[in-house]
């Protein structure tokens, strides 16, 4: 925290400078954001769109999400599972799953098998070739996604890779459709232009169903 906040352990604290000092490291820590995703945008534009229209073809097909991530990257799934099923009550809803969700099943194969396998196990039960699944990371290098992306693609099913930094392992993946990279070494910046991805993906899913998501 102390690396974060300098200014709060100066000993005796003056009230202006703090909250001068706030305001700059607020101001800092928005230009970072801001400069991640137009970085991220420039990067995966037409990527983006690309992965859109694959997206929406698998719905048409009948396929769902299955999207998983470990920790911080696990509510993000959960997230990105919400904003698919449900945009509001005139907009297209599409069947999404969060494997990071179900404590029983989470617990049960991580104790009795491994921590490495319980997204691949999941997609093993679960997944058919019109299904999508969808990884978020930080790293790029946890091993239980390299290893539900791998049963992803013996499944027939498309797969797609959100992560930071250089993209970790994930980058060196054979079965991985698309890998959307957030170049930053902080993690909090990575989630941020993280969530951004997958709301834009979102909104370009519903305009390939000719509608407009709520707000815009």
């Amino acid at each position: 925290m102390e690396s974060l906040y300098p200014f709060l352990y100066e000993g005796a604290l003056d009230p202006a400078k703090v909250v001068a000092e706030a305001h700059r490291s607020t101001v800092d820590k928005m230009r970072e954001i801001i400069d991640l995703r137009a970085e991220v945008l420039a990067r995966s534009d037409g990527l983006l769109a690309e992965c859109a229209k694959d997206l929406a073809a698998r719905f048409r097909a009948g396929g769902r999400l299955l999207a998983f991530g470990n920790g911080g990257s696990a509510t993000d799934a959960a997230d990105l599972v919400a904003l698919f099923m449900y945009q509001g009550a005139d907009v297209v809803s599409f069947p999404a799953i969060s494997l990071s969700s179900d404590v029983a099943v989470l617990t049960a194969l991580a104790n009795d098998i491994g921590v490495e396998v319980m997204f691949a196990r999941q997609l093993a039960a679960l997944g058919k070739p019109a299904d999508i699944a969808f990884g978020l990371s930080t790293s790029g290098n946890s091993e239980n996604l390299l290893r539900a992306f791998d049963q992803a693609r013996r499944a027939g099913m498309m797969t797609v890779g959100v992560s930071g930094y250089d993209g970790g392992k994930m980058a060196e993946l054979e079965s991985l459709d698309y890998l959307f990279i957030t170049p930053s070494t902080s993690v909090h910046r990575i989630q941020e232009a993280q969530t951004t991805i997958y709301h834009v993906l979102a909104e370009l899913v519903v305009a390939e169903f000719g509608q407009s998501p709520v707000g815009t």
